[in-house]
C-alpha cells in the first residue's frame, strides 16, 4: 500500500470508495491513491474480464480490496455512508443505496454523462471513439478509420475526474458542502478534437491524415534502412534546419516549400524529399544527425521495450509490485505525477480480493475523523479556483490546455506571448488574422506580450510572478532557466508559487534539452505500437500524448494547490508527456485477453463500429461473408446493418466524421461547443470544459483577444510595482 506522511501527501484524511467498473473509475481511484487518499476498491463476487477487470493488477494496485455480493454488502454500504468521495460508473455498474451526507462528493464516470439523447448507453471506449469522431481522425486516409489501440478516452476521463474531485474538495473546505461530478467519455473525446474542429467550424471538411499532421509539414513516420523514424517540424526555421541536414538547402525558399501552409498543401512531395534521405540511413544514424539540429524525432518503441527504456527507468516510471493474489511480482508504470514536495507515490502492493475486509470493519467501527461540523452545503457560484492568478507561457496544446481548464474553473489567466505571438496564432484555417485552433485552445485568457530576452521585460515578468499562484509552461526544456528563471529562482521570487513545466521527456531526463512533439512521444511511449493500420504503427489522430500530458499537469497542479492551502508553500512540478503516455498503456501490461472485440465495417454510406463478444462478432461477420481482419465491406447501409447487429447481441455505432460530430445532438445537448464574441465583435466557436460540477460548474465565457490585448492595463500595473520597489530601495 502507499505510505504517505501528512507532510508529503497532497490529500490527507480522504476516504474514497471506488465502485465503478469502468477503466475511468479505476484510473481516477489510482491517481487519488497516489496522491495520498485511502481508496477502497469494491470488487464483484465473480471476477470477470470485462471493463477494468481485464487487468486487475493495474486497477487494484495501491488500493484496499473488499469483495461484495452483487453489490449488496453491509460493509460496502457502511463505507459508502462514510466516504468522502464515491467513484461510480452508473451506466455499467449497479450501486446499492446508501445514506449520503451533505459533505460527500459523488463522481459518476460514464460514456455519455447524465444528460442528452445518448444518456445511459453503456458504450465501450471503442464505440465512443467511433461516435465522437476520434476513430475517423486515426488511420491511413486511403483506408478505413482506425481505433486507438488502448482505452485512451477512459484514461482521459479518469484524469479529468481526479482533477474535478480535488477541485470539489477545495470547495468543500471553504463551504462545507459536497457536490456531484459528471464526467463523460464522449465529452472528453470532443475536447480532444481541437486540431480537427477548426475545419468544419470554418466550412471545410477534414478526416484522418495517417502519421501526418493536418496543420504542419513535414510531420510523419519515415522509413529508414532498418525501421521507422518519426520526424516533426512546426516552424519555417525548423524546416530550414532540416533541409540543411538532409542536404537539400535549395528547398528552403522554393515555391511550394517555403512556408508551412505551402508545405501542408504539398505534403506528399515534402515527405518524399525527407524519406529519400532517411531510407539511406539507419534509425540510429538519422537520430544522431537530427539530434544535433534540435529537430523533434524519435524511434517507434514496442510496449515490451518500455520496461528497459533508459529515460523511463531514470524517472521511476517502471516499478515492480507484489501481486498478493498470485504471489508474484509484476511490472507496472510508476506515478506520472512528479512534484517536488507531493509527488504521486507508486503502489507497493496489489491486494488479494477481499483481503482488507477485516481491517476495514475495524476502521468503520471507530469514530470518523475530519470536520463533520462544517456548515451545510449552500449555493456556490464562484469557481473552485476563483481568486487565483495563473501565468501561462504556453504553445500549441499542453500548457494552453491546463490554463484553459483553470480559467473555466474560475482562475484569472494571463497568457504571456513573445513578440509576434504564440506559434499557433496563425495556424490555418483563420478568421481574420487569428486561427481557429489557437482560439479553441485559449479561451478565457488575456494576452500580454513580453520579450523575456530584454532586461526591462524580465523585470516586468518578475513582478508578475510575485502576484501569481501558478506558472505553467511548455517551452523547450531549460529555456526558462536560460532566461534567468530556473525552478530555484522562481521559488525565491514567490515561495507560494506552484510552477509546472511540461515537456516531452521531463526536465529531469536522460535527454536534457531534447525537443518533442506529440507524434514523437506517441512513438516512444507505446501508443503507435498498440495502434496499427494494416500492420503499420499509427499515431492517434488526436494529439493524445500532448493532451494526456496537459491533463496530468492540471491534476498535479490541483494537488499542489491543495497542499498549499494546507501548508502555505508552493512547489515545482515536472511533467513528462512520455510518462503520461506510458502510464496510459498500463491495461496492456499483463492484461488478460478481452472477451469483447470491435470491428469497423464499411457500409454504403460510411463506417459502422460493431462491438461485442469476440466469438459472437466473428460469427455475425461470417454470416455476411466478412472477416474482421480484412477491412470488412458490405453493400448495406449503416441503418440496415445496425439492427442485424443488435439482433445478434452486438452493439453498433456509426463512425462519425468530425463534421458530423460538430452538429451531433449529444454535442448540442451537453453544450460541448459554445460560441462567444471577442472584444472586436468576432464570433468564435469555443470548447466547453469536460468537467461537470453541480455547485461550482466550469464556465467558458469568451475567446482570447488580439495579441497583447491586456498590455496597457497589466504592464502599467507592473511598471507601478517596479517603480515602488525601486523607490523603497533608494530610501
Amino acid at each position: 500500500m502507499n505510505v504517505l506522511t501528512e507532510t508529503t501527501a497532497a490529500l490527507t484524511d480522504v476516504l474514497v470508495v471506488e465502485i465503478g467498473e469502468r477503466v475511468a473509475a479505476g484510473a481516477c481511484g489510482s491517481l487519488l491513491a497516489q496522491l495520498g487518499a485511502e481508496v477502497v476498491l469494491a470488487e464483484p463476487a465473480q471476477a470477470g474480464s470485462q471493463w477494468k477487470w481485464r487487468n486487475r493488477a493495474a486497477m487494484a494496485a495501491g488500493k484496499r480490496s473488499v469483495r461484495t455480493a452483487d453489490g449488496d454488502d453491509e460493509l460496502l454500504r457502511t463505507l459508502l455512508d462514510r466516504a468522502d468521495i464515491v467513484l461510480m460508473s452508473s451506466d455499467v455498474t449497479r450501486v446499492p443505496a446508501w445514506q449520503r451526507s451533505e459533505r460527500q462528493i459523488v463522481c459518476d464516470l460514464t460514456a455519455f454523462g447524465n444528460s442528452g439523447p445518448l444518456r445511459g448507453l453503456p458504450y465501450t471506449d471503442a464505440l465512443v471513439q467511433a461516435i465522437s469522431g476520434v476513430a475517423d481522425t486515426t488511420g491511413d486516409p486511403a483506408g478505413p478509420p482506425t481505433l486507438v489501440g488502448l482505452p485512451v478516452l477512459e484514461f482521459s476521463a479518469g484524469i479529468y475526474a481526479a482533477s474535478a474531485v480535488i477541485a470539489a474538495l477545495r470547495v468543500r473546505a471553504r463551504s462545507g458542502g459536497g457536490q456531484d461530478i459528471d464526467v463523460a467519455l464522449f465529452d472528453c473525446a470532443v475536447s480532444t478534437l481541437a486540431t480537427f474542429l477548426p475545419f468544419p467550424a470554418s466550412g471545410k471538411s477534414v478526416t484522418r491524415a495517417g502519421n501526418k499532421h493536418s496543420l504542419a509539414s513535414p510531420w510523419n513516420a519515415y522509413r529508414a534502412a532498418d525501421g521507422w523514424i518519426l520526424i516533426c517540424t512546426a516552424t519555417d526555421d525548423q524546416w530550414a534546419r532540416l533541409c540543411k541536414t538532409i542536404g537539400r538547402p535549395e528547398l528552403v525558399g522554393e515555391d511550394g516549400y517555403a512556408t508551412n501552409p505551402q508545405r501542408v498543401a504539398n505534403a506528399s512531395k515534402v515527405d518524399a524529399a525527407v524519406e529519400q534521405w532517411t531510407r539511406e540511413r539507419s534509425v540510429d544514424k538519422c537520430l544522431r544527425n537530427l539530434g544535433e539540429t534540435g529537430i523533434a524525432c524519435g524511434p517507434i518503441l514496442m510496449v515490451s521495450q518500455l520496461h528497459t527504456h533508459e529515460n523511463l527507468l531514470h524517472r521511476g516510471m517502471i516499478v515492480r509490485v507484489r501481486d498478493a493474489a498470485r504471489g508474484v511480482e509484476v511490472a507496472l508504470p510508476g506515478s506520472p505525477l512528479k512534484a517536488a514536495i507531493t509527488p504521486g507515490r507508486p503502489a507497493t502492493l496489489i491486494p488479494a480480493p477481499d483481503s482488507d475486509r477485516a481491517a476495514l470493519v475495524g476502521t468503520v467501527s471507530s469514530p470518523r475523523g475530519g470536520n463533520d461540523s462544517a456548515q451545510t452545503a449552500g449555493e456556490v457560484h464562484a469557481g473552485a479556483y476563483s481568486g487565483l492568478r495563473v501565468i501561462e507561457i504556453g504553445q500549441y496544446t499542453t500548457a494552453p490546455l491546463v490554463a484553459r481548464q483553470l480559467a473555466a474553473l474560475g482562475a484569472e489567466v494571463i497568457k504571456v506571448e513573445p513578440p509576434g505571438g504564440e506559434g499557433s496564432r496563425n495556424w490555418p484555417p483563420h478568421q481574420g488574422d487569428q486561427g481557429y485552433f489557437f482560439t479553441f485552445s485559449n479561451s478565457d485568457k488575456r494576452s500580454v506580450v513580453l520579450d523575456l530576452r530584454t532586461d526591462e521585460d524580465k523585470l516586468r515578468f518578475r513582478a508578475l510572478l510575485q502576484t501569481a499562484d501558478v506558472l505553467v509552461e511548455n517551452l523547450k526544456p531549460g529555456a526558462l532557466a536560460r532566461l534567468g528563471f530556473d525552478a530555484a529562482e522562481l521559488q525565491r521570487i514567490n515561495r507560494r508559487l506552484v510552477y509546472c513545466a511540461i515537456s516531452g521527456f521531463g526536465l529531469d531526463s536522460t535527454y536534457p534539452g531534447r525537443p518533442a512533439f506529440d507524434t514523437v512521444v506517441q512513438a516512444m511511449c507505446g501508443f503507435m505500437d498498440l495502434t496499427r493500420a494494416n500492420g503499420t504503427p499509427m499515431k492517434s489522430g488526436i494529439s493524445a500524448a500532448d493532451i494526456m500530458g496537459g491533463e496530468l499537469a492540471l491534476l498535479t497542479i490541483a494537488a499542489a494547490l491543495a497542499y498549499r492551502d494546507r501548508c502555505g508553500v508552493g512547489q515545482n512540478i515536472d511533467i513528462s508527456m512520455q510518462d503520461a503516455g506510458v502510464w496510459a498503456t498500463q491495461m496492456e501490461w499483463q492484461s488478460s485477453t478481452s472477451a469483447t472485440r470491435t470491428a469497423i465495417v464499411e457500409c454504403t454510406d460510411g463506417y459502422l463500429a460493431v462491438d461485442g463478444a469476440a466469438e459472437t462478432l466473428g460469427q455475425w461477420l461470417a454470416g455476411y461473408g466478412l472477416n474482421a481482419e480484412r477491412a470488412p465491406r458490405t453493400a448495406l447501409a449503416r441503418e440496415d446493418l445496425s439492427p442485424s447487429a443488435a439482433r445478434a447481441g452486438l452493439t453498433a455505432a456509426p463512425v462519425n466524421s468530425v463534421s458530423e460530430v460538430l452538429n451531433h445532438p449529444q454535442v448540442t445537448a451537453r453544450q460541448l461547443v459554445l460560441y462567444g464574441q471577442s472584444e472586436d465583435g468576432v464570433r468564435w466557436p469555443l470548447l466547453n470544459s469536460p468537467l461537470r460540477l453541480t455547485r461550482t460548474p466550469p464556465v467558458v465565457r469568451r475567446p482570447i483577444g488580439r495579441l497583447g490585448e491586456a498590455n496597457k492595463e497589466i504592464l502599467a500595473s507592473l511598471d507601478a510595482t517596479i517603480g515602488q520597489e525601486e523607490e523603497r530601495t533608494i530610501r
